[in-house]
């Protein structure tokens, strides 16, 4: 294997080429998977950033979080008698229970899926 070196002042710095992923735009889960493993798992970060696994490690992340928090939603709402007849009847009460809702799953797919 051949390496080669580009001179930056005294040093020999090598030409490293990452290899090549398919980035396709992340969604708020993926953004925030990433941003987590940046900034509090660089070890592990640059690891798959280097091995080219990154990407589709947060795609699958980003897809996951989304169908668990859809879940979440739906089984919640179901539970708690949340639905379309609430909304007609007190749109306040709706609206301050889906908010609650959406609080409770986002901050449950954090702690099982982006934050690990």
């Amino acid at each position: 294997m051949d390496i080669t070196y580009r001179k930056v002042g005294d040093y020999k710095i090598p030409n490293l080429d990452l290899p090549e992923e398919a980035k396709v735009p992340l969604g708020r889960w993926g953004t925030a998977h990433k941003d987590y493993l940046m900034y509090h798992r660089p070890v592990t970060f640059t690891t798959m950033l280097a091995d080219g696994t990154l990407w589709k490690h947060l795609q699958e992340v980003d897809e996951q979080a989304e169908k668990m928090f859809n879940q979440l939603v739906k089984e919640i709402c179901e539970d708690e008698g949340i639905n379309e007849k609430l909304k007609e009847k007190d749109q306040i009460c709706w609206v301050r229970s889906m908010n609650n809702v959406y609080n409770r799953a986002t901050e449950l797919v954090n702690h099982e899926l982006i934050y690990t």
